[in-house]
């Protein structure tokens, strides 16, 4: 009856993330109490987000050595002491890292059920819907407009991309290498690539958006997020959804420059968000989100690892860029 927990065993401070951060322990399998549901963790989502946990307080509390890790997981209930949930249903929560976890039941919902399940972690879950209302919401694209997005091979900003295209815009992604630019053009149907590891980058988004960008959805940060920003039209609009760039190792040496003076003349509007902002509106978006998948019109890349005690190293290599669409660990 023993539960696998991975810890956060210490802080990184200026160094960029390492296996040595975490440890594998067991601790005693909880049991729910009043209001709780035990949860057995089928799959662990993988994000950025876990790494910028780990630089102090966000949307939630900064996480502190010695705590299990922090992350959501698409989980199974054993046992139930709430009347709207039951054992065998499916539900995404904050699970932490690790094989079972008692929490409050109150704000947890059965989720539908969708074959195969994975996508309720990816294109269903928070991937999907954060994809979705940044774009459409803060981003507010029009037909014949141009997206550009960034870190565009990962799990958001791969859909993000597929949607600009339902919604009849010209779509441009930033990827790391050419490899992953030819994967956008081809199979996603993405109209250009640019390669941010080039040192022609620069002159490369020139090129692929040689009448400026209307929308800009920000998943980076730093010289990426400048070089967009430089190459806005009047009236633009940036949804700003990450920084990842900027999460793991020494902080930049500077911000973007000449930014209050760029958002003056060209009128740009820049919204930051996070998902749980629109959560009153989920059952519109998974209803278009279901539409697309079934029709073809988006296609859902998902990169699935093995064994709770590979989570370190799968965190290391999202953030180094290995992966292609939603990366999560199947506990």
């Amino acid at each position: 009856m023993t539960n696998r927990q991975i810890v956060l065993d210490r802080l990184p401070q200026s160094d960029r993330l390492a296996p040595e951060h975490f440890a594998l322990s067991a601790g005693e399998r909880p049991t729910a109490g009043e209001g709780e549901v035990l949860l057995k963790t089928r799959y662990i989502s993988l994000d950025a987000a876990n790494r910028a946990w780990m630089q102090g307080a966000t949307y939630r509390a900064a996480l502190a050595p010695g705590q299990v890790m922090a992350g959501g997981g698409l989980a199974e209930v054993v046992e139930s002491r709430v009347p709207h949930l039951k054992p065998g249903d499916l539900v995404f929560a904050d699970t932490g890292w690790q094989e079972y976890a008692a929490l409050p039941g109150t704000h947890l919902k059965a989720l539908p059920d969708l074959k195969p399940e994975t996508h309720l972690l990816s294109v269903y879950g928070v991937a999907g819907l954060t994809a979705y209302f940044g774009l459409l919401e803060c981003g507010q694209p029009k037909a014949g407009e141009t997206v550009v997005v960034s870190a565009a091979a990962g799990s958001v900003g791969s859909i993000v991309g597929q949607i600009a295209r339902i919604k009849g815009c010209r779509v441009v992604g930033v990827a790391g290498g050419a490899e992953k630019g030819q994967w956008l053009v081809d199979e996603l149907g993405f109209d250009a690539a640019v390669d941010y590891k080039s040192p022609e980058f620069k002159r490369q988004l020139r090129a692929a958006v040689p009448d400026g960008i209307d929308v800009y959805f920000d998943n980076t940060g730093g010289d990426i997020f400048e070089a967009c920003l430089f190459a806005m039209r009047n009236h633009g609009r940036i949804a700003c959804c990450g920084a990842v760039s900027q999460y793991d190792g020494a902080a930049p040496p500077h911000g973007p420059r000449g930014v209050p003076g760029l958002i003056v003349t060209k009128r740009l509007t820049l919204r930051g968000f996070v998902v749980m902002d629109f959560a009153d509106q989920n059952d519109r978006a998974l209803a278009d989100l279901q539409s697309w998948v079934a029709s073809g019109q988006l296609k859902v890349q998902e990169d699935v690892i093995d064994g709770l005690e590979n989570l370190p190293k799968a965190l290391i290599g999202l953030l180094a860029g290995e992966n292609r669409g939603k990366r999560m660990v199947r506990v």
